[in-house]
């Protein structure tokens, strides 16, 4: 089998992997149709407020290993070409946003993007959650702390590539234009909750119970 058909495949089966709906399947798991209640979203923010701050956890944590063990796993299937592990990567992100087994209607890819991204550039990604973790707790909104972090994906991979910081497939410019992509995607995602920020009429994070924001 020549390298395109085995990236074919692999793409196909990374796609599939990150179609999976979590957070959809916690919900359910305690009876609850999380695309109903909340933002309707099923990403892990609406899990967490429509279900449990456990179930958000466990969500978030799937959603991560969505993106993360695709990129890990084609890395040593396919040996010899970094530009897989990319393509596979950003297969499971469009899965989890456009999910064959949802009509394509999914969430905003943050997590499964934060966990393609560990696999591929560690460095910048944790300084990408630092910064997330930074704006979340500064003004509680995570649509905003998303926007900013996946924005600042790119640009810290940059500066570590510049500084010559991190492994070969961490420092090529496919990773930086994944990252970009990454970037783009994630305010496209977002442009109902950035209007809502500029008018502000978001809401602020809080716990089950509390007017939902339309977040990850």
């Amino acid at each position: 089998m020549n390298i395109i058909c085995q990236i074919s495949i692999a793409a196909f089966v990374s796609y599939l992997i990150g179609a999976i709906p979590c957070g959809l399947l916690i919900g359910l798991s305690k009876g609850i149709d999380i695309r109903k209640v909340g933002s309707g979203n099923i990403g892990a923010t609406n899990v967490t407020r429509s279900v449990s701050p456990i179930a958000g956890k466990i969500c978030f944590f799937c959603d991560f290993l969505k993106g993360m063990l695709p990129t890990l796993l084609v890395q040593y299937i396919i040996k010899g070409a970094p530009i897989a592990a990319i393509i596979c990567g950003m297969a499971a992100v469009l899965g989890h946003m456009f999910p064959v087994y949802l009509k394509f209607k999914g969430g905003k890819g943050i997590s499964t993007a934060a966990g393609v991204a560990i696999a591929l550039a560690p460095l910048p990604l944790l300084t990408a959650l630092a910064i997330w973790g930074a704006v979340f707790f500064a003004f509680r909104y995570v649509s905003l702390a998303s926007i900013i972090a996946a924005t600042m994906l790119p640009v810290s991979a940059f500066v570590y590539a510049y500084f010559n910081v991190g492994g070969s497939v961490a420092k090529s410019k496919q990773t930086l234009i994944f990252f970009i992509i990454i970037a783009v995607l994630a305010v496209v995602k977002h442009t109902s909750n950035i209007k809502r920020l500029l008018n502000g009429t978001e809401s602020r994070f809080e716990k089950k119970g509390s007017v939902p924001d339309k977040g990850r």
